[in-house]
């Protein structure tokens, strides 16, 4: 399986990674690219030119590395990505789709008026 924009993963103990400081965490996958074209500063050695950007939230800052140094941990299922005004949330298997509320947000307002639309009417 190859790990893509949104999986958690963890930074696998390598040379390079022990080097860095960074072998062992966890993050989440923020990006990809191909070095070679974008210039990105990859932790070690890329030699398949393609890279990930692992946002570590301990660190505050994210890392290119090769897919060799990351293992997959799971897909992130709950996390939710916003493109102008379409939501999204990621499902269990990878996929994203719109939120169980139709992507509409509730306000506590709005969200106690929906409540008691719920009570039947005398």
């Amino acid at each position: 399986m190859r790990t893509s924009f949104g999986d958690r993963v963890r930074i696998r103990r390598t040379a390079v990674t022990d080097e860095a400081g960074i072998a062992g965490l966890e993050g989440q996958v923020y990006g990809e690219t191909v070095p070679s074209l974008t210039g990105a500063q990859v932790i070690g050695p890329c030699p398949d030119d393609f890279a990930l950007n692992v946002y570590v939230e301990e660190r505050a800052s994210d890392f290119w590395l090769a897919p060799e140094h990351v293992e997959f941990i799971d897909h992130a299922a709950g996390s939710e990505i916003q493109i102008a005004e379409k939501r999204l949330v990621r499902r269990a298997d990878g996929g994203w789709g719109p939120p169980a509320n139709g992507g509409v947000r509730r306000g506590p307002v709005s969200a106690l008026i929906a409540w008691l639309r719920g009570f039947p009417r005398r």
